[in-house]
């Protein structure tokens, strides 16, 4: 692709949101060619809820990225714009498969569209939602990404002992414990656990959350769904 520029998380499954806004989006729209580039900004132009800037302008609010596929230099292009601006990015994109699309959601992106799907009024809504802080996925897609998602919990990170939710089988089972109110010793009886690895157990979670004390560790993993 070229094209480069400084421009650029979210997790997607809502819709596109039909909230209007008082001043158009400022967008600006990037291809690997020339063609695909003036196809989008073609459908874009004449739309008044959006005003559009030169590719290389960096004051845009979100990014429309065309592409066939989620390659190697589409990725150092998201994780680029991810990492030195805070543009969003709609990624239109003619093929995806699930670990593309897992790549697509690390690098940041706030929203996907298949070319197929890239309808004026469609491309709108969906940069309108991202500008607005929402993402977008069609309904497959998210199935797919879900998929991806447990298959890698499950044959990677799971037999390491990792876990997608930044807490391990055994923390979690010990934070459990800890909110019906037992305590360190009752906690490894309950677990066949040594009391030493209940509290290097608690430690590792309050460390890396930065969390003061074992009340604030359970009410923290209750607020996040992880218990």
């Amino acid at each position: 692709m070229s094209d480069e520029t400084d421009l650029p998380k979210e997790l997607f499954g809502r819709g596109p949101s039909i909230a209007s806004r008082a001043e158009p989006i400022l967008v600006c729209v990037r291809a690997a060619d020339p063609l695909s580039r003036a196809g989008v900004v073609a459908q874009l132009r004449p739309r008044p809820e959006v005003r559009l800037l030169s590719a290389q302008d960096s004051d845009a609010r979100v990014l429309v990225l065309v592409a066939d596929s989620v390659d190697d230099d589409v990725r150092v292009r998201l994780r680029h714009i991810q990492r030195t601006s805070r543009t969003r990015t709609v990624l239109v994109v003619t093929e995806i498969n699930a670990q593309h699309l897992v790549s697509a959601a690390e690098c940041g992106v706030g929203g996907i569209i298949r070319r197929a799907d890239a309808t004026p009024v469609h491309l709108v809504d969906v940069i309108n939602s991202v500008a607005l802080g929402d993402g977008y996925l069609p309904g497959d897609l998210l199935a797919k990404l879900l998929s991806e998602v447990g298959r890698v919990q499950r044959d990677v990170l799971g037999p390491r002992g990792l876990h997608t939710t930044q807490i391990s089988p055994r923390e979690q089972e010990v934070l459990r414990q800890l909110a019906e109110g037992r305590d360190t010793a009752e906690i490894a009886k309950v677990l066949s656990f040594s009391e030493r690895t209940v509290k290097s157990a608690l430690h590792k979670f309050m460390d890396r959350h930065q969390l003061p004390n074992r009340t604030a560790a359970v009410a923290y993993a209750m607020r996040q769904g992880l218990i």
